[in-house]
């Protein structure tokens, strides 16, 4: 059995601002460093893991690194766990979007990644993961998006789509054929 733990990466100002990030390189702000060392410290002391693949983009790099110099563990990037392309509406808030485009701008086409290409890309990314790794324990370093909707994929009648809060961990086995989620979105780390 092969366990993946999924971790979104900590906070940055753009999440804080409510600025949609997509594939735009925005680094941790001081909150998310502290968020990153939050769950490495939880990691440590939990569970022992063999590896780690995170994301190329800065937050979910930076979140890998953090929780890797804790677990003496080397952090391996790949572009396919990178957040959604969001197009046009990169580094706008919904109110600028309003603004920009109308009520509607949803409807409109900005070059935004689908969902479906979306979860796609993850579930390819965590079937490859579990093949290449029978029986190991992988931390994945990603983002909200990406888990979630990959997530939703996965067990679309078990778990609700919810926001995951960042440096947030959610646990997934697969056993022979069948996906399992024993822990999601859990950010006891952060006393909250």
């Amino acid at each position: 059995m092969t366990t993946l733990g999924l971790i979104r990466h900590g906070i940055t100002d753009w999440n804080e601002n409510g600025r949609a990030q997509g594939i735009t390189d925005i680094p941790l702000n001081m909150t998310g460093k502290e968020q990153a060392a939050a769950v490495a410290n939880r990691l440590a002391l939990e569970e022992k893991w063999d590896m780690i693949v995170a994301s190329d983009l800065s937050r979910a790099k930076e979140t890998a690194e953090i929780i890797a110099a804790k677990l003496k563990l080397p952090v391996a990037n790949d572009t396919r766990i990178r957040e959604m392309n969001c197009g046009e509406i990169e580094g706008t808030t919904e109110e600028e979007r309003v603004q920009k485009w109308g009520e509607h701008w949803r409807q409109l086409d900005l070059g935004i990644e689908t969902a479906e290409e979306l979860s796609r890309r993850g579930y390819e990314f965590l079937e490859e993961t579990v093949a290449a790794n029978e029986n190991k324990r992988v931390l994945i370093v990603s983002h909200g998006g990406l888990i979630s909707h990959t997530i939703r994929r996965l067990l679309p009648e078990k778990l609700p789509f919810t926001r995951l809060e960042n440096t947030s961990v959610t646990n997934l086995r697969k056993l022979e054929n069948n996906w399992d989620c024993t822990l999601y979105n859990c950010t006891k780390h952060l006393g909250v």
